[in-house]
């Protein structure tokens, strides 16, 4: 049972599901199912960011320098 649970918790993140849904439907939290599953998002980080900039909820970085 915990093998069929893995494969779809994997293949809903690896299809891009958002990890907030994922977590929900697996009843589990995010930062669990992120610690659980880190490879399944590797490489989303830029899409996850152009969203969350195009919704408004990314704060500007301050200037380094």
């Amino acid at each position: 049972m915990y093998d069929i649970r893995h494969t779809r918790l994997t293949k809903w993140l690896n299809d891009e599901v958002p990890p907030a849904q994922v977590a929900d439907w697996a009843s589990d939290s995010v930062p669990v199912l992120l610690a659980t599953y880190p490879r399944c998002v590797d490489g989303q980080l830029p899409d996850l960011k152009l969203w969350l900039e195009a919704a408004g909820d990314l704060p500007e970085r301050p200037d380094v320098g």
